[in-house]
């Protein structure tokens, strides 16, 4: 069983290749694009923009302060350079360098963070990046986003690349169930909304969309319809859409693959409290690290599981 079966969604490729292959694509078409890597260009997939423009891919090695500093370097000299690595790696080892070789600069550098959440699952809590959406949404003028599948990722990357600033792009190990059209309309600071109801919104993003969904089909047999959100841009937010859910349905239940403090239910619930206070609930690791173990065991054990969120809709219906 994967997330999104329940709710009939296919199961189609990882995130992480369909950023590869996305990423490939806009190389061709745009020369000033280029990577810096630290000899994980294997798993992150940067290796299929390597073996296609060889003089085009810098491997600084296993030293992520480095790979961000050169990537500075390169933007400063009008290059496009995306640098790839874990998420933990990327936002936790080389936080400083982003900060000031990147984000104080304010240079056109894509950042992407690969194997994301407690889902890569075996390779345990030193390779989990849990706390990167919190540091990167932490940084002025950085751009944070964190797509839901394979379809958005390829959009998402094609914007990051358009987008003229730093840009955080958050994707996961995994194949993901299909949730979005191969055409998916994707815009910065917009979400998508993939389901409507009236008695309560779901807002997501990452794996956690598809979790969403089966959530709201299962609660629709009980009677409680759900709107439901791809939150995909975390930063800039889109407040006009979570304004409006919060006037249509009257509650709100966050749901992400991320510490509680500093990542989307912390941002939704700035915006409710300044725009429209409802009653809200959230679903997210909690405030600990997790463990090593398979990846459907830990999202079961850490509470990211379509019952889990059921729960905190009807709690959140409940205090209307």
């Amino acid at each position: 069983m994967y997330l999104g079966e329940k709710s009939g969604l296919k199961l189609g490729k990882a995130m992480r290749d369909a950023f590869g292959d996305a990423l490939k694509e806009v190389g061709a078409k745009n020369p000033l694009v280029c990577t810096v890597d630290g000899d994980v260009g294997n798993s992150t997939r940067t290796e299929i923009f390597a073996k296609a423009y060889p003089d085009r891919a810098v491997n600084v090695g296993i030293a992520e302060s480095n790979m961000v500093s050169v990537a500075g370097g390169l933007a400063a000299c009008g290059k496009i350079p995306v640098v790839a690595s874990f998420a933990c790696f990327l936002l936790d080892n080389a936080f400083d360098q982003i900060r000031m070789s990147v984000a104080f600069p304010e240079l056109n550098v894509k950042l992407v963070g690969s194997h994301a959440g407690i889902s890569i699952g075996e390779d345990g809590p030193s390779q989990m990046g849990i706390e990167d959406v919190g540091l990167a949404c932490s940084l002025p003028g950085v751009v944070v986003i964190v797509p839901s599948d394979a379809n958005t990722t390829k959009a998402a990357t094609e914007a990051m690349i358009a987008h003229k600033g730093p840009t955080y792009l958050r994707v996961c190990r995994q194949k993901v169930a299909d949730i979005h059209a191969a055409d998916v309309k994707f815009t910065i600071g917009k979400s998508i909304q993939v389901r409507d109801g009236k008695d309560c919104t779901i807002i997501a993003n990452g794996l956690m969309v598809a979790c969403a969904l089966d959530a709201a089909k299962a609660l629709e047999a009980e009677g409680v319809t759900c709107r439901v959100i791809d939150m995909h841009t975390i930063k800039p937010l889109d407040t006009d859409a979570i304004t409006k859910a919060a006037k249509d349905t009257g509650c709100i239940v966050v749901v992400e693959e991320h510490l509680p403090h500093g990542g989307l239910g912390s941002v939704v619930a700035q915006s409710v409290v300044e725009s429209k206070p409802v009653p809200m609930e959230f679903v997210n690791i909690g405030d600990r690290y997790a463990e090593s173990g398979d990846p459907d065991g830990l999202l079961v054990k850490y509470g990211l599981t379509p019952e889990k969120v059921a729960e905190a809709v009807k709690k959140a219906v409940k205090r209307k």
